[in-house]
């Protein structure tokens, strides 16, 4: 493919990032980088749309670049460009961008499928939103749109007055040649959703059955696509793409999905945050982890071996406590809307005193009703028949699809963002980061359950600096222009450690008020893509278990 058309960054220098030197990747790559960026997180490498895989196998393999975080496909006037953000399980603080310009006429790339399977669904979902192909590509079709949509919503020329007819396609069995060629085969095709209390929101799993095994399952995700990059992209970086993070996440992790924009603009705009208002920050996120995991484990519990009165009622109970200190604190038990660019939108309620008191009896009671769960929960012989040994996730598969968040901890990949690449008031605590061995089911939820005791050793620490914090320094908020106009092609991707894993944002300016792209990376949609993976061989009680230790949000997952 000629790249005469668009154009490409000249080479340059740039500058060699803490830990990671570029000029040595520079040479690495050798012919494959034909331009350099400088990103404001990392540097990047312009490659060719045909040697994608053999530039990603040298930064996988010579450079230990392990996992895919992100893949970002966008249009400009005179090209299409796909960004590959690159870092280290070992390090995230390693980063570095891969760059695949292709021309306007023929928007064709080479598929990273082959060197990082989380690429599979990002680059479905690249061309399903802005219509570029990738070569070798094992299933390129659309994935959050109907087969039948017309055009390509994110691309310059979409026309959002054309009318949409969507047909109804009804399913066929993938086996079906199997079927006519052995009449005694035992294949099945059964739809699982999308409207089912196991599937945690509109998933529709087409599962194919041998016997009473699961064969094959395919995630049918979309019914829940709300545009909401193409909205924040519309919206102002000061005022107006705030409200929209709780809506990601909507179940509880409203302040981690703000603080995921937010570090991602300041970072951009070189905006310092009040360490008064990051102690607020710290704090306030801890309590959304909370209460999200107790939301997933008591909803599994329900899948498990549906215990409603006792197990999802307890979790529940203990939650509405949490979601009560986040309103005293928000003014919201959802959509939080709290975190503002440069600070918070005001300080503790008042009286201060009172919201400490329960704060404390929350934590204080916390190891007791954690012993609870343990009693009906995780020492419980129906739960763990069930969770034991089922949903098997290795190591290395879980990294090769980009798996974060209690996922990948479960199965003993020590990444967590919050200690790896630290931001807020996390390196100032004493905290831990929970890891377990055993890459099953049992795995994810204990992972959850230890998690919230590291929470809640956080929140203590940050009431007692919050509690003698001098008066005349509790500054909540930097001084934040009214307008914020970055440099027109700055480009960042930063990233927080939200209740599901790593949850990024990346944004590139075009000198306005209003980022020219915006791309969400949830940590639910790279860690859905391993369903088959856990599932093959097993029953159907156990696909059910998996989906359910995943603890997804569509509204995350579409978008």
């Amino acid at each position: 493919m000629s790249l005469e058309e668009p154009s490409t960054p000249e080479l340059d220098t740039g500058e060699t990032a803490e830990g990671v030197d570029y000029d040595a990747l520079e040479s690495l790559l050798g012919e494959y980088a034909i331009g350099r960026e400088s990103h404001v997180n990392a540097e990047a490498f312009v490659v060719r749309p045909d040697e994608v895989q053999a530039a990603l196998e040298l930064l996988r393999d010579e450079a230990g670049f392990d996992h895919c975080s992100c893949v970002t496909a966008q249009e400009y006037e005179d090209r299409y460009e796909s960004i590959y953000h690159l870092r280290k399980y070992d390090d995230p603080t390693q980063e570095v961008g891969v760059v695949v310009p292709t021309t306007k006429d023929d928007p064709v790339s080479e598929s990273a499928n082959e060197v990082y399977r989380t690429a599979d669904w990002h680059e479905r979902e690249a061309y399903d939103l802005v219509g570029i192909e990738y070569d070798d590509h094992p299933d390129l079709r659309r994935i959050l749109l109907p087969e039948t949509w017309q055009g390509h919503p994110l691309s310059l020329d979409y026309d959002q007055e054309q009318p949409q007819v969507v047909e109804f396609a009804e399913h066929a069995n993938p086996l079906q040649e199997d079927h006519a060629a052995d009449a005694q085969s035992d294949t099945m095709f059964l739809n699982i959703g999308p409207h089912h209390p196991a599937t945690h929101g509109v998933l529709h799993l087409k599962t194919t059955l041998d016997g009473e095994t699961v064969a094959d399952v395919e995630s049918d995700i979309g019914y829940l696509h709300r545009c909401e990059e193409q909205i924040c992209q519309n919206g102002t970086y000061r005022h107006q793409i705030m409200p929209y993070p709780d809506r990601w996440d909507y179940i509880s992790a409203g302040i981690l999905n703000e603080w995921a924009y937010a570090r991602a603009a300041e970072d951009m705009a070189d905006i310092d945050v009040p360490e008064y208002a990051q102690v607020i920050r710290t704090m306030s996120a801890e309590m959304c982890r909370i209460a999200s995991h107790m939301l997933a484990v008591a909803t599994f519990a329900l899948d498990i071996y549906g215990d409603f009165t006792a197990i999802f009622m307890y979790a529940m109970r203990d939650r509405e406590v949490m979601q009560n200190l986040l309103e005293d604190l928000t003014g919201q038990r959802l959509m939080f809307n709290y975190l503002r660019l440069g600070g918070v939108a005001w300080d503790l309620p008042e009286p201060r005193e009172e919201f400490f008191e329960q704060t404390r009896d929350f934590l204080d009671e916390l190891p007791g009703k954690l012993e609870e769960f343990h009693d009906m929960i995780t020492s419980n012989e129906i739960f763990q028949l069930r969770c034991v040994n089922t949903g098997v996730l290795d190591p290395e598969t879980a990294k090769s699809y980009g798996a974060t968040g209690p996922v990948a901890r479960g199965s003993g990949v020590d990444y967590d963002i919050r200690r790896d690449d630290p931001y807020g008031y996390y390196d100032e605590l004493d905290w831990d980061v929970v890891t377990e061995d055993g890459c099953d089911n049992y795995s994810r939820v204990l992972v959850r359950m230890r998690e919230v005791e590291e929470s809640a050793k956080i929140i203590e620490q940050c009431v007692d600096l919050l509690e003698e914090w001098p008066e005349d320094e509790r500054n909540i908020q930097s001084n934040v222009p009214r307008t914020l106009k970055p440099d027109a092609d700055t480009e960042i991707y930063r990233s927080v450690e939200g209740a599901k894993g790593e949850l990024g944002i990346y944004m590139r300016a075009d000198g306005t008020d209003k980022p020219a792209r915006f791309k969400i990376r949830s940590p639910c949609f790279s860690n859905l893509q391993t369903l088959p993976e856990m599932s093959q061989g097993e029953y159907i009680p156990d696909l059910i278990a998996s989906l359910g230790s995943l603890d997804i949000v569509l509204g995350e997952v579409d978008r």
